[in-house]
């Protein structure tokens, strides 16, 4: 109840729909989709350096906290590349550059 007592909180996290122009509105949806994958990959790095920590010599789980592994750095390679790509998908659009 007090949050929305205090300025600024009540409106914290809209940034997205008080955007001005579409480019904006592009520009900030990369950026949080961009913090998610971030966020989702440093989970499986995560998840995975305590599996393979854990995995005891056991064959199935070393392999298995490697695979993790492999799949968060997938994902830090997209959470890499979507700036790129989105820039690419507007060159094709034509959308501004």
């Amino acid at each position: 109840m007090s949050a929305l007592l205090v300025p600024g909180v009540a409106e914290a996290g809209t940034g997205l729909a008080a955007a001005g122009s579409l480019d904006e509105v592009i520009r900030n949806l990369r950026n949080v989709i961009v913090g998610l994958l971030v966020g989702l990959a440093t989970l499986f790095a995560t998840i995975g350096g305590i599996r393979l920590m854990l995995a005891g010599g056991d064959p199935g789980e070393v392999e298995a906290g490697k695979r993790t592994l492999r799949y968060a750095a997938m994902g830090y390679s997209v959470a890499v590349l979507a700036p790129v790509l989105v820039k690419l998908l507007q060159s094709i659009v034509g959308g501004p550059s």
